[in-house]
């Protein structure tokens, strides 16, 4: 940000050098608040405004092509993922009005790929939650082009109501949300014994 407020202009430039389309997002939010796409160098210097308005700290990157598929993970030391899901928007891209309207999106699980590329999503879901140190619950987003999956992002803290993505993908992997509270609460009092061991 402070790049950003004491030459605007040069900041700008830079981040134009990723090309064209491309997404600015706040670094430290959810639910895609405070995202926007950019189409146009015009349209830059007012989303990367927005965006540090939210946050002092901001992503830009480049569009990425192809399928989007969530991967919901819990555990402390041994980690499993849930079935892979595919999101399915009727808009361009999988914004607020999309994720929390009626209708805006489709969770089809498990996602529409092989068999290969799903086990490497969850492959992928559990090693970047441990190489992250998660611990409890995430949940992993990729874009699948192909047989080539790409993680977009990891979410530390996913939604968890009854209609949110988290539960629903465990839900269709064979953990019905009750049983997934009880775990969670297993797995935050396993990590607070854990914890306890420790002097600091």
């Amino acid at each position: 940000m402070e790049e950003f407020e004491s030459d605007p202009g040069q900041a700008t430039a830079r981040v134009a050098e990723l090309g064209l389309p491309m997404f600015v997002k706040p670094a430290r939010l959810g639910s895609s608040v405070g995202i926007q796409r950019v189409a146009g160098l015009d349209e830059l210097p007012p989303a990367l405004e927005a965006a540090f308005g939210h946050d002092p700290l901001l992503i830009a990157e480049a569009a990425a092509v192809g399928m989007e598929a969530e991967c919901s993970v819990i555990g402390n030391s041994e980690p499993i993922a849930s079935e892979p899901g595919e999101i399915r928007v009727s808009g361009n891209w999988y914004d607020y009005q999309a994720k929390y309207t009626a209708g805006g999106m489709e969770l089809v699980v498990p996602a529409q790929v092989p068999p290969a590329v799903r086990d490497r999503i969850r492959e992928l879901a559990t090693q970047v939650y441990r190489q992250t140190g998660c611990s409890g619950l995430a949940r992993v987003d990729f874009f699948v082009v192909g047989e080539q999956v790409l993680v977009n992002e990891l979410n530390t803290m996913p939604g968890f109501t009854s209609t949110s993505v988290f539960p629903a993908l465990f839900e269709a992997s064979g953990i019905p949300y009750p049983e997934l509270l009880d775990r969670l609460v297993s797995l935050a009092l396993e990590r607070y014994e854990a914890e306890r061991r420790h002097t600091y």
